[in-house]
């Protein structure tokens, strides 16, 4: 019997459902979300809002919005983030009018936030999916963050000395995709997505 895709066929769907990619800095979630997940039909992918600088190669408006410290703290007061976290010295949140619209038109909506950020979500939104994101182990987290070369010495040690935190939070989550091996990791990932929307 041939069933609908309610992503193809947004009448059939009523809200869409929120799904929230979160883990420790260095894991590779960007990396996993672009691989695992581009081609998903109707699923949004939500850009947060930093006050960090760009790094070499990002867009404002494609990985992030890049704003100021004055222009987060102004939309902190004014109650506009779903959610929202001070992350290695810089903010980070969502903006509740971006994931509020795309799932009140039907569509599945993608966050990949940050730890503090995605058990905010869990508190106001308890129906979204959670999906951690776990490196193999704390040594191969710390080799991929000097790899990557955007920090300094300091910024590595405050980095993982946050993972070894968010790792034991890892229990809140929905599901948890180890990133040991990037094709696996995305077939894991893309059949979390993929399963719920059968689910319809």
């Amino acid at each position: 019997m041939h069933r609908e895709n309610p992503r193809t066929n947004p009448e059939r769907r009523v809200k869409g459902r929120l799904f929230v990619l979160s883990g420790p800095s260095g894991v590779g979630k960007g990396t996993l979300r672009e691989h695992a997940l581009s081609d998903i039909s109707g699923l949004v992918y939500s850009i947060s809002c930093t006050t960090r600088q760009p790094r070499p190669g990002e867009t404002d408006g494609v990985e992030y919005r890049f704003i100021s410290h004055e222009k987060f703290q102004q939309d902190i007061d004014d109650n506009l983030f779903l959610e929202y976290a001070h992350v290695h010295n810089d903010y980070y949140g969502t903006l509740r009018r971006d994931v509020e619209n795309a799932l009140n038109s039907g569509h599945d909506v993608l966050l990949e936030i940050d730890v503090q950020g995605a058990l905010q979500v869990r508190e106001k939104m308890p129906e979204a999916l959670l999906i951690f994101i776990a490196p193999p182990s704390v040594q191969e987290l710390e080799r991929r963050l000097i790899n990557r070369c955007t920090e300094s010495p300091d910024a590595v040690r405050t980095r993982l000395h946050n993972a070894i935190k968010e790792l034991e939070l890892q229990d809140k989550y929905n599901y948890v995709i180890v990133n040991s091996d990037l094709e696996t990791a995305s077939r894991e990932l893309r059949a979390i997505i993929t399963s719920h929307d059968e689910l319809g």
